[in-house]
């Protein structure tokens, strides 16, 4: 079915039940980032792949709402699809977008399981002036989606014992204070990561993210998890028995909900209003960040030790891909962008304690490097021949912990200017790695001093610079985040024992791109030369894999820079020295070997 069929369709279904336009978030009903593909139908709708995207669709027009990461693919993938690409930060946000273009009294329609109350409001308050009505009671989008995958039903399972810090009981106990604290007398839980961090439980309902299908609903005295009991295996039914938790269907939650009473904690952000429209009038909501969320962002000590053991794996596993990629370049071995992908998995999956990818590995050569979040599929990739820069994003999910790094690496002969770009992302890089930040102070203030050596430039990148990371969970996980584009709030508090990337980039579309990755995590500084001025915290690298010298136009870099790149990679040899052997020592010695400035 082409693409100008299904909005068709639609706009048939809108006419016919009396909407001027209809919201297609990219959502399911527990808000997650990364959805199962029964959830995918924003996608089927625009055909557009990436991860992040809301379509609005209208009586005679159609726009997909993406931002920079995904320009360039979505204006490939829109093309004659009768849907605009809508660059978010240049363009009209698509609430106002929509008060501005239908009339007064108008109806737009969006399913209630894809949006949050935070959005709910939001769309309320920009249709307020035109008394437009938003109305969630239909889903007709999901009416028409033709062979509709059904709902996953992948097995649940306990995270390993050895690799569990703190029990299933004692969490609960830490979440029941933190209500206790606020007044609240149930708290709901709708996101995954954090229902999967609470019971200590893991799945697979969600490609790369080890988490399930549930709801949890937890009091002072008792908890209840919402899933399919089909999928836990007996060692995790046992235990949930052991922990106090109880079993439910995953459809009850309606039900559970209506008889829900006093005061309930849930994070507006977070909770569908499907789950809350059946609450009682009487409840009074305490809105907040879930307890679990903030909880589970600072990785305790032991956590970090297996974290860190993991971090010397996967290099392991790097050094092995990039001995055989050089190997296979300087041979004249064909590779293409999906062989990256093979590879990595191939050497990955031999180190002790891997579990999965952790996102679909990004392998970017010359101008698709300049889609930052691009993913080559067999119906159209790129050979890795002739002249350029790859940029290759990976990461795997092991029982001790998670990875994610970003590496650029030549293939035969690099232009001055792809030298220049990179050594200006590296020296962003080294910025940020090397900051001193005082404890609590708000993520998003330190995005500047990462970005100043590009600025300097006058050049920039259109995504953040740092992300959370969960611990064998989702790559992506708040509540910090590097990146003077996100709103300001209390949680993104840096605290010692967050994991956060450090991913500088600059894209130039049509060209190339380059990216440098690292996971770090923050420390409280040894031996401070002050006291009186509060704590104050730095980041330790936790990624062991060379970054690229052959790229470097060392004339750019300062001595303290050099300093800090002999010294990383001083750390990456010794690190993993003892654990490689063959053609992966001898090419971890030579990429490890240290630069002068002379």
């Amino acid at each position: 079915m082409k693409m100008t069929q299904q909005l068709e369709d639609l706009r048939q279904a809108m006419q016919q039940q009396g909407f001027h336009a209809w919201i297609i978030p990219s959502a399911d009903p527990h808000l997650s980032e990364y959805l199962p593909k029964h959830w995918h139908t924003r996608r089927y709708f625009s055909g557009f792949t990436g991860s992040v995207g809301t379509l609005v669709v209208t009586k005679d027009k159609a726009g997909l709402w993406v931002d920079s990461r995904y320009w360039e693919q979505a204006s490939h993938q829109l093309e004659g699809s009768g849907i605009t690409l809508q660059k978010v930060g240049q363009v009209m946000f698509f609430p106002e977008w929509l008060a501005q273009e239908l009339p007064e009294n108008s109806v737009v329609g969006c399913a209630s399981d894809m949006l949050s109350l935070t959005a709910q409001r939001q769309l309320q308050q920009a249709f307020e002036t035109k008394y437009i009505q938003l109305n969630t009671s239909a889903d007709i989008a999901n009416t028409l989606w033709i062979d509709r995958p059904p709902l996953p039903s992948e097995a649940v399972y306990p995270h390993h014992s050895n690799f569990v810090s703190e029990s299933t009981g004692e969490k609960l106990a830490r979440i029941r204070q933190a209500m206790k604290e606020q007044g609240a007398d149930g708290h709901f839980i709708s996101s995954l990561d954090d229902i999967a961090w609470i019971t200590n439980l893991r799945g697979n309902d969600v490609p790369y993210n080890p988490v399930f299908l549930s709801y949890l609903f937890i009091t002072s005295e008792s908890a209840v998890l919402f899933i399919d009991e089909t999928k836990l295996n007996a060692d995790a039914c046992l235990l949930l028995e052991q922990s106090g938790i109880t079993l439910a269907p995953y459809e009850d939650v309606p039900s559970t909900v209506k008889q829900i009473v006093g005061t309930l904690l849930i994070n507006p952000d977070k909770t569908a209003i499907s789950v809350l429209q059946h609450l009682s009038d009487k409840v009074r909501l305490i809105e907040n960040i879930n307890p679990s969320t903030l909880f589970k962002s600072i990785k305790s000590s032991k956590d970090l030790e297996r974290i860190r053991e993991v971090m010397r794996q996967d290099g392991v596993a790097l050094c092995e891909f990039f001995a055989e990629f050089e190997h296979n370049l300087v041979n004249n071995i064909a590779m293409n962008e999906l062989d990256i992908d093979t590879m990595l998995y191939k050497y990955r999956s031999q180190r002790p304690g891997f579990v999965s990818l952790s996102f679909n590995t990004i392998a970017g050569f010359n101008k698709n490097a300049a889609l930052p979040h691009y993913s080559a599929t067999p119906d159209s990739y790129s050979e890795i021949k002739g002249h350029g820069l790859l940029l290759i994003d990976s990461g795997a999910q092991y029982l001790g912990g998670t990875t994610d790094l970003t590496r650029v690496v030549p293939v035969g002969k690099v232009s001055p200017e792809q030298k220049r770009d990179y050594t200006l992302v590296l020296k962003a890089h080294i910025a940020l790695a090397e900051t001193i930040f005082p404890e609590n102070i708000n993520a998003t203030l330190i995005d500047a001093i990462c970005r100043k050596p590009l600025w300097q430039a006058q050049c920039n990148y259109g995504h953040g610079t740092g992300h959370g990371v969960g611990y064998f969970l989702n790559v992506h996980e708040g509540p910090q985040v590097i990146s003077y584009l996100a709103p300001q709030n209390p949680y993104q508090a840096m605290k010692e024992g967050m994991i956060t990337s450090n991913e500088p980039g600059l894209y130039r579309p049509g060209k190339w791109g380059i990216r440098i990755e690292n996971l770090v995590v923050n420390r409280a500084v040894s031996q401070p030369q002050e006291i009186e001025f509060g704590r104050f915290l730095h980041f330790e690298d936790l990624t062991l894999c060379p970054i690229d010298t052959r790229l470097i136009e060392v004339s750019l870099m300062t001595e303290n820079e050099i300093r800090w790149l002999n010294g990383y990679h001083a750390k990456v040899r010794e690190s993993l020295l003892p654990l490689t052997e063959g053609a992966a020592r001898d090419w971890l010695l030579q990429r490890t070997e240290i630069i002068t400035k002379g």
